[in-house]
């Protein structure tokens, strides 16, 4: 008999999601105690909710504020997200690896192929330096993965990186570069380079301050012009989800198969929208089956019929949006 994390991996219709968004639902609302006093607060009780639709989804700053964790523990892992000096960073507390680790590599197999045959890499800080952030850690475990001798992390070596982008010109293997934005950008200012086909450039967002701030589009076309490409790709991940989506360029995120994405009104955030609406982004992730699947982001975008998502930006004052009654404590 399959287990609940293997159910999770292996969803393969909208009749299974369902089934087990329910299951993790009910699971999470009686033993999450952040999750279970939300929807006390807003007079829900569990056994009301028979679909998936009626599923409240708990702000995301509450990852910030509170241990949102669904079971006993204990917990393994914790990762945190950066943050600029004096702000509250989200802390995701993480149960089982292994289940992130399932998640991420069959996520990023299906968009680009078995790492074992790239060269992968990170224009982000080492492990050693970050070793609780989220993405750090997936791309640590991708380039170990990989096997590649050049597959590394470069945040503090663009030269070095340039000639490898070189060879990786001349031999044609199958190469990932991926980064943060603003490194992606010194990268291009310092080391212009038209790069072959066989390459592909991802970038994950994220200036820190280190650089103005670019809309997607902006970014991707400096990016573009820089390398020589007609497309960057995009990966969307965060600290508080466990699953990933990825855009090869056209600005769809497809995200993966146990993982739903949803639009809420801005100025009514307990009210879905149908799909092609604008509105602020929900996200059912179920492989935080042990912390949140069900999470109101502060990403603002669109969802279409075949389930892909665009992301348009930040919600202006998203901070916790009709939910403070328990940020204080």
């Amino acid at each position: 008999m399959k287990t609940i994390e293997d159910r999770i991996f292996t969803v393969s219709s909208r009749e299974q999601f369902d089934e087990l968004a329910l299951e993790i639902f009910r699971f999470q609302a009686s033993s999450n105690e952040v999750y279970r006093t939300y929807l006390d607060i807003l007079g829900i009780r569990s056994e009301s909710i028979t679909s998936v639709d009626q599923i409240p989804f708990l702000p995301i700053e509450f990852f910030r504020s509170k241990q949102v964790v669904s079971g006993e523990g204990p917990f393994g892992q914790v990762f945190e997200s950066s943050g600029t000096t004096g702000q509250q960073t989200s802390r995701h507390y993480v149960q089982h690896t292994s289940i992130y680790i399932e998640s991420f590599t069959r996520t990023f197999t299906r968009f680009y192929g078995n790492p074992e045959n790239l060269c992968i890499l990170a224009l982000l800080p080492s492990y050693l330096d970050r070793e609780n952030s989220s993405l750090v850690y997936m791309m640590d475990h991708l380039i170990k993965m990989s096997g590649h001798p050049d597959s590394n992390f470069y945040l503090d070596d663009l030269g070095k990186l340039s000639g490898i982008l070189k060879k990786r010109n001349d031999d044609k293997h199958p190469t990932i570069l991926l980064g943060v934005s603003f490194a992606l950008l010194d990268l291009a200012a310092e080391y212009p380079l038209n790069l072959g086909e066989n390459i592909t450039v991802m970038e994950t967002g994220g200036m820190k301050g280190r650089r103005k701030e670019l809309i997607r589009s902006e970014l991707h076309e400096e990016l573009k012009q820089a390398f020589g490409l007609v497309q960057v790709h995009s990966e969307y991940g965060m600290t508080e989800l466990l699953s990933q989506a990825y855009t090869r360029g056209d600005g769809h995120f497809e995200p993966a198969h146990w993982m739903q994405v949803r639009t809420r009104d801005l100025y009514d955030p307990l009210s879905m929208l149908p799909e092609n609406s604008s509105g602020g982004i929900n996200i059912i992730d179920l492989a935080n089956i042990y912390s949140c699947s069900f999470i109101a982001t502060g990403d603002q975008g669109k969802v279409y019929d075949d389930g892909s998502f665009e992301i348009s930006g930040r919600i202006d004052h998203s901070e916790i949006r009709g939910c403070n009654l328990m940020v204080g404590g």
